[in-house]
C-alpha cells in the first residue's frame, strides 16, 4: 500500500443500538466512494459484523480471529522471532481486508467474554494507527453505546458522527457519548444525525431541542428496511430512493 500525503479523516459513527448506525455508516461510505481519487477504509467495529451486508463485501476473516490464532499458536508452543511475527501479522491483516476498487473493508469481530470491550478497543486502536495512513478517509461503524468511546480509540478519531432516532433514549445516548468524547485531542468535530424521522417538522423540533450540532436527518426508508431484512447491498448513493443528505454531511466533514 502507498501512504497518502495527508493525515486521514477518521470518522466514528456511534449511537444507541437500533438507531441505524450501520445503515448510516454504509451510506456515508458509499457517498465518499463517489470520489474515485480517494481511498476509503471501512471498519466494522460492531461484533455483529453488519456493515458487510449493505456494502456488499464478503468477510473471510476478522481481526479477532487472527488474534486468536496467534494466541493458539503460542499456547501450542509455536514460537517465532519478533520480525517473523510482524511479517506474519501484516500478511494476515492484508488477507483479512476485502478490497473493491477504491475501498477496503475490515471487520474487527467479536471480542472474547461478554461485556468486555478492552480487547476489541486495543485491536481497533492498533489497526487504525498502522493502516489508516494508507487511506484518505476512514469510516468506523462503532459498537452501540459508549463502551468503545474510550481514550485509546477516540484519540485518533477526527469526526464523531452521532446517530439518533427521535426517542429520548437515543438522544440521551448521543449526548452521553458527546460528553465522554469531549476534549479528546484529535477530535475536530462532533454532530448528531437524526434517523428514521417522520417528517421535516419532527426534524425541526429535534434540532431545536438538542444542544448538539445537527448534521442532517433521514426519514424511515422502506427500501433500506427491505434490504436490511434480506441482507442485500445498498444501491449506489445516486439512487434517489434513498435520500441521504450528502451536502449536509459533506459540510460536517469539510467545514
Amino acid at each position: 500500500m502507498t501512504e497518502t500525503s495527508q493525515s486521514p479523516v477518521i470518522i466514528a459513527v456511534c449511537g444507541k443500538g437500533g438507531v441505524g448506525k450501520t445503515s448510516i455508516s454504509a451510506l456515508l461510505t458509499r457517498m465518499l466512494l463517489k470520489d474515485s481519487a480517494k481511498r476509503i477504509l471501512a471498519i466494522d467495529a460492531d461484533p455483529a459484523i453488519g456493515l458487510s451486508y449493505p456494502l456488499g463485501v464478503p468477510v473471510h476473516k476478522t481481526v479477532d480471529e487472527i488474534r486468536n490464532a496467534f494466541i493458539a499458536d503460542v499456547e501450542k508452543g509455536k514460537t517465532a522471532g519478533k520480525e517473523e511475527l510482524i511479517r506474519r501479522l501484516d500478511y494476515e491483516m492484508l488477507n483479512a481486508m476485502a478490497e473493491t476498487e477504491n475501498m477496503a473493508f475490515l471487520a474487527i469481530g467479536r471480542p472474547e467474554g461478554d461485556g468486555c470491550y478492552c480487547q476489541v478497543n486495543s485491536l481497533l486502536r492498533d489497526i487504525i494507527k498502522g493502516i489508516a495512513r494508507n487511506f484518505h478517509m476512514v469510516v468506523i461503524d462503532g459498537e452501540a453505546g459508549v463502551e468503545q468511546i474510550d481514550r485509546r480509540v477516540m484519540d485518533m478519531v477526527t469526526h464523531l458522527l452521532l446517530v439518533s432516532d427521535a426517542s429520548a433514549k437515543g438522544r440521551n445516548v448521543a449526548a452521553t457519548i458527546d460528553q465522554v468524547a469531549k476534549n479528546k485531542p484529535g477530535l475536530k468535530k462532533t454532530g448528531v444525525f437524526f434517523n428514521r424521522l417522520q417528517d421535516a417538522a419532527e426534524a425541526d423540533a429535534l434540532y431545536a431541542q438538542t444542544r448538539l450540532s445537527a448534521i442532517g436527518w433521514m426519514g424511515e426508508n422502506a427500501l433500506i428496511r427491505d434490504l436490511d431484512r434480506d441482507g442485500k447491498p445498498f444501491p449506489d448513493i445516486a439512487d434517489r430512493r434513498i435520500p441521504f443528505p450528502e451536502e449536509a454531511v459533506y459540510r460536517f466533514l469539510t467545514n
